[in-house]
């Protein structure tokens, strides 16, 4: 098992950033910012760690407002597959903040998209880049850490099926996020994992697209609270009622970015709550 320490990064920096309160628990993030994702966790002792960057410049702003506004630095960006709606944001990321672990799925694109975001993580010269696979482990502090699940390091020709899984983990509470990974992804998931599956929070995949959310793998996480990160109006129909439908016949509490705008969790080692929904 590979480990990155993301941990260490903040123990080094902990002498420059006295005069910040302590950081009790983690919180995940669900930025608006439209159709796409861009997720950002924050561990124990203040690592931050953004998954996604969305489709635009737009997420400079909405990640502006969910960290303090002397805060120019990240642990690490997650780029999970290199679709616009995931990694269309993040060259506006990286040249707007100092960033020092690139984490991605290890699948190239001929797209304008990808060759912008290839282009900027180049020009970071002080991260680390690397491709991660099932069963790395990024150590968030203070015991959290985000486990990979997917993917495995064979060839895929679909990008969403080579979708980064991670599972962010701290006591008791997880949060599943599985980028856009197809039912075909959750089900080798859930022949892997199993009940290990089981999170707290559970990113719908795809955005609720019907080609996600598979009646057994969301049945197999179980979750308490469900996200859809998606735009007003988008051209595909997400969420698909038939995945709205199942959330609500499993009794989990979904949110939406579209109607809630950015959304909040906070954990500690036992419980999620729900802390920012606006």
């Amino acid at each position: 098992m590979r480990v990155w320490g993301i941990a260490a990064v903040v123990v080094c920096l902990a002498g420059a950033l006295w005069l910040v309160p302590e950081r009790r628990g983690v919180t995940v993030t669900f930025l608006n910012v439209g159709q796409g994702d861009a997720i950002l966790i924050r561990g124990p002792q203040g690592a931050e760690v953004l998954i996604d960057g969305g489709a635009t410049s737009g997420v400079v702003r909405e990640l502006g407002r969910a960290m303090p506004f002397w805060d120019r630095s990240l642990d690490a960006i997650i780029a999970t597959h290199p679709d616009q709606d995931h990694i269309g944001g993040l060259p506006h990321i990286l040249r707007t903040y100092t960033v020092a672990n690139i984490f991605e799925s290890g699948m190239e694109s001929d797209t304008r998209a990808w060759e912008a975001f290839d282009t900027a993580a180049r020009a970071e010269e002080d991260a680390t880049r690397v491709s991660v696979r099932r069963g790395d482990r990024i150590e968030l502090g203070g015991d959290a850490y985000a486990e990979v699940l997917h993917p495995t390091g064979s060839p895929e020709r679909d990008t969403n099926a080579a979708s980064v899984v991670v599972r962010v983990v701290y006591g008791d509470v997880a949060v599943l996020l599985t980028g856009d990974a197809p039912e075909r992804v959750e089900r080798a998931l859930l022949a892997r994992y199993g009940s290990a599956l089981k999170s707290t929070v559970l990113k719908a995949g795809h955005h609720g697209s019907k080609t996600s959310s598979a009646p057994e793998f969301v049945s197999a996480v179980d979750p308490e609270f469900a996200v859809f990160s998606r735009g007003c109006e988008n051209r595909y129909g997400h969420p698909n009622k038939k995945v709205v439908q199942l959330f609500a016949s499993l009794h989990i509490r979904t949110f939406d970015t579209c109607e809630n705008g950015t959304i909040t969790f906070s954990a500690d080692r036992q419980t999620v709550r729900v802390v920012k929904s606006r």
